[in-house]
């Protein structure tokens, strides 16, 4: 087990431990200065049903061998949701691999397959991209393109090596910032379903190489990632900015691909008759032309 992994596993024991208080969890508190944030490691250890010992091995990366049902216990007494128990066991089973015969490769590109493109063509009235592993945009359609990216080439999808990267977006364009009314929540979400990525994939070179820039160019970014929170961009709302035809408030809906792994279909959806659904009604003849027609 690598230092590293060592630390991505303790360090998010110990962030998920510092959030809870010994009444969240049904323990009485005999009050006095506590010397840690939130749950000590023997109050957790014993909710678990664990030894503290075992608990603080396994923290401090002493201790590579724990169950899934010791894990499921930790979850439960941290009460994890089910994003964060899925990471929990990708930590945990990264860490238990040897680090000898590991090697980092560089993977294969990503592509929107035909299948995904001719849906994507069909969605004309809905904004919507693909997003692949790392996030980088795979694809969009003509009001995908307008409504998240008009500042950028149309066809930039279309090259592997400058494809636009959504969370490089939000966190160093400043169209994309400007585009959020609530810009911390949805920095906050980027960085969650990106954590949680980075889990079930630790080898994967690039998305290290992704979390290294944004870390060095956004101080907001490496704090959300030191809170190392967790969770996939299913459904939010939002109210956007949006240069071109003003305030409007979306509903970005995350949709897996299954015939694409770790593809998604990002829509922005918004209700029915309206002033956001006009406001989007108005973008395509507010956009530049051709805007509609390519992917």
């Amino acid at each position: 087990m690598s230092a590293s992994e060592r630390g991505r596993l303790g360090d998010f024991l110990h962030t998920r431990r510092s959030r809870l208080r010994p009444a969240d969890v049904g323990l009485r508190d005999y009050g006095g200065r506590r010397r840690v944030t939130g749950l000590r490691r023997e109050e957790l250890a014993l909710l678990a049903g664990v030894s503290a010992s075992y608990y603080t091995r396994l923290e401090q990366g002493q201790s590579v061998g724990a169950s899934p049902e010791v894990l499921d216990a930790l979850a439960r007494a941290l009460r994890l949701s089910a994003a964060e128990r899925r990471h929990l066991h990708d930590l945990a089973e990264a860490a238990k691999r040897p680090a000898r015969g590991r090697t980092a490769h560089r993977p294969p590109p990503e592509h929107a397959g035909p299948a995904t493109l001719a849906l994507l063509a069909t969605l004309e009235a809905v904004p919507a991209l693909v997003s692949g592993r790392r996030a980088d945009v795979l694809a969009w359609n003509g009001l995908g393109h307008a409504l998240f990216a008009g500042h950028l080439d149309r066809d930039a999808p279309g090259n592997p090596a400058g494809r636009p990267n959504l969370a490089r977006l939000i966190f160093t364009d400043p169209h994309t910032r400007a585009l959020y009314a609530d810009w911390p929540a949805k920095a906050r979400a980027v960085v969650r379903n990106l954590r949680m990525v980075a889990g079930r994939y630790p080898d994967d070179p690039l998305l290290a190489s992704l979390v290294g820039e944004l870390t060095v160019k956004s101080h907001a970014f490496s704090a959300m990632w030191n809170d190392h929170g967790v969770g996939p961009c299913e459904l939010a709302s939002y109210e956007m900015r949006h240069p071109l035809v003003g305030s409007l408030t979306v509903t970005q809906q995350s949709l897996a691909i299954p015939q694409e792994e770790d593809q998604l279909l990002v829509l922005a959806v918004t209700e029915p008759g309206s002033p956001s659904h006009e406001a989007l009604r108005l973008l395509p003849h507010c956009a530049p032309p051709g805007t509609r027609a390519r992917t």
